[in-house]
């Protein structure tokens, strides 16, 4: 075995002394700041990784892991592109759908109220298959919607005070009428039939979708489109396909992927996420210092059972291994106990959090801030399993310098002077 059974029985004697050992009070911060430090990092890297996935599914997902766009702006054979690309060996065996999509800005008035939007013409198939997970739809169903009708935002329709059947008017400076005093924008009325709640705030406050063919009318594209959507059964899979497409399509079509689109968002993810974890390992180093102390008195307390301890022929290695021990112990308390906080918090998140709210009687979460109506987490296991190793390692180190003293201990001073 790694210690022996001496090792162990003074080991955990001196952990249990009242004095220096688990039961003073810098042993205690020391385990309470590796309990804190660990279930904190397991919290906020859980929530960071939910963030990710969640506005990767919702904001890059409905918006395709690969977009084609065209130089001029409008895509008019997209039907001939469309089948071009499943025939592709590559893009068949990654895709799980390509959506034509025609898509622009306008203002929405209803009711003396007026909201900015974007209308994004899709057919209602597709736009059914995007929204069968997690998305709640009210009114008409997706796949009944007909030419002419919106299904618009929940946020958006109660920001209007329009409910389902009331006529909403969409006003565009795209497609308008040219006059001799310069173009007039173009204003129609549609009812709004169905309404959606994706739970990500952007798009429930700020989007409306419509039948490709109403789409294209509005946006007077005649039979285009302004850009493909693919969707990829792994969105980490988009170097092949994009490279694939840029190959395939003729001159003057841009692929782009949806780190290239989000490269801002996802750039910042990923470096709030470092950032978050460095500056909450502090909290893990901070008490593996406290262990550093807290040993190094404990020798200090011990040096006379040290003396005698080697007097006896216990070896320095022996007494290193000791003090290991006493030291390490408790860091692995400490990452057991914060791991097993940690993964609780993580799991039930949400609940904490409303139920903090009520106290509070704060919106502490406010989707129009964070894009998102829940606070989502997502426990990656090799994650929670790394941040309790290093939490060890770190203790682990803390005792190698109060070990070595007590290693180099000399008996025949200590008895000397005593």
């Amino acid at each position: 075995m790694l210690f022996s059974r001496l090792e162990r029985k003074v080991a955990f004697r001196y952990l249990g002394a009242k004095k220096r050992g688990f039961g003073s009070v810098i042993s205690w911060v020391s385990l309470i700041g590796i309990m804190l430090g660990v279930a904190t990092l397991i919290v906020v890297m859980s929530v960071m990784g939910g963030f990710h996935d969640t506005l990767l599914n919702r904001i890059v997902g409905m918006n395709g892991h690969v977009v084609v766009y065209h130089q001029d702006g409008a895509i008019t054979d997209y039907d001939f592109l469309i089948d071009k690309m499943r025939q592709n060996r590559v893009v068949a065996a990654a895709a799980t759908s390509i959506v034509p999509i025609a898509e622009g800005q306008v203002m929405v008035t209803a009711n003396g109220h007026n909201a900015g939007a974007m209308v994004r013409g899709i057919r209602m198939a597709d736009l059914a298959a995007k929204t069968a997970n997690g998305t709640r739809i009210y009114g008409k169903k997706l796949d009944t919607i007909k030419d002419g009708e919106l299904v618009a935002g929940n946020s958006l329709t109660r920001n209007l005070r329009v409910t389902m059947g009331d006529r909403v008017s969409l006003i565009s400076a795209n497609g308008g009428t040219a006059t001799p005093f310069g173009t007039m924008p173009r204003i129609m009325a549609y009812p709004v039939m169905a309404s959606f709640f994706m739970g990500m705030y952007e798009y429930d406050a700020g989007y409306i979708f419509m039948p490709l063919e109403t789409a294209q009318k509005y946006l007077n594209l005649n039979d285009a489109v302004t850009h493909i959507d693919i969707f990829l059964k792994d969105p980490e899979n988009t170097h092949a396909v994009a490279e694939s497409l840029s190959h395939l399509l003729p001159d003057g079509f841009v692929v782009r992927d949806w780190r290239d689109l989000n490269r801002g968002f996802v750039g910042a993810l990923q470096v709030e996420s470092n950032v978050m974890f460095l500056i909450l390992m502090l909290i893990v180093i901070v008490a593996a210092f406290n262990i550093v102390s807290s040993l190094v008195m404990l020798v200090k307390d011990k040096s006379k059972d040290i003396a005698v301890l080697r007097t006896f022929g216990v070896s320095r290695r022996s007494m290193m291994r000791i003090f290991i021990l006493t030291g390490t112990s408790i860091g692995v308390i400490g990452a057991g106990i914060g791991t097993l906080l940690g993964v609780v918090v993580a799991i039930y998140i949400e609940p904490i959090r409303q139920f903090f709210q009520w106290i509070t009687g704060r919106d502490l979460f406010p989707a129009e801030l964070y894009y998102l109506s829940e606070l989502p987490s997502k426990l990656i296991w090799s994650d929670v399993l790394g941040i309790a190793l290093i939490a060890i390692a770190l203790a682990f180190m803390a005792t190698l310098y109060p070990a070595w003293r007590a290693a180099a201990t000399d008996p025949v001073d200590v008895l000397r002077n005593e």
